[in-house]
């Protein structure tokens, strides 16, 4: 599946590239949001949490909260712009900042123990690679939350687009395609207020 963003990396680039600067004005009542899908993740003092496509930083507060000062928050994303918007929000105190294509991580395996990614499958132009690139940098036990603040049907709604069968956030789709990705899909929400589906690496 394809969104109307496209789904290379220089067009998701230029899209919120273009964007950056506003992008958390646009969308000023997502926190609380964020962090109920990250309080979802139940993380723990201390662990390792990546924000994988992280934009301006908005999961970032809640990760450093969820895993407290002796815990590890880093924030991947490939568009410059919007990790400067995080930079200038001062979330960049929150956790480490990475410019890197989620598909290719610059961690070694096993890495981390968790993995947020918000709004992030339908722009991967691989999505089953995507998700392994994913698990390699988990542990075995670990997990992956793919969250969006507003439900399939609503961001439909909100972009103007029909739901399609081929949308690879329906859980038909997704549940295959992660079990392929090396993760156990194990609770799947798609409401208007909330999109969450929660994984666990397998290993």
């Amino acid at each position: 599946m394809t969104d109307r963003y496209g789904n290379r990396p220089h067009e998701v680039r230029e899209f919120f590239g273009a964007r950056a600067a506003h992008w958390d004005a646009k969308f000023p009542d997502d926190g609380p949001a964020y962090a109920a899908g990250v309080a979802a993740l139940g993380l723990r003092q201390g662990e390792r949490v990546l924000d994988a496509g992280c934009g301006t930083g908005r999961a970032l507060p809640a990760l450093r909260e969820a895993v407290g000062p002796r815990g590890t928050v880093l924030g991947a994303d490939l568009t410059p712009e919007m990790l400067r918007a995080a930079v200038r929000a001062g979330r960049d105190a929150l956790g480490t900042l990475l410019l890197a294509d989620v598909t290719r991580l610059p961690l070694p395996g096993a890495a981390l123990d968790t993995v947020f990614a918000a709004g992030l499958l339908s722009h991967l132009p691989d999505p089953a690679g995507g998700m392994a690139e994913l698990a390699r940098v988990v542990r075995p036990g670990g997990r992956l939350a793919l969250f969006h603040p507003i439900g399939r049907a609503a961001l439909a709604a909100r972009k103007g687009h029909p739901l399609t069968p081929d949308d690879l956030r329906a859980e038909p789709q997704l549940r295959p395609l992660l079990a392929g990705s090396g993760w156990e899909l194990i609770r799947y929400e798609d409401r208007d207020s909330r999109y969450l589906a929660l994984a666990v690496r397998r290993g």
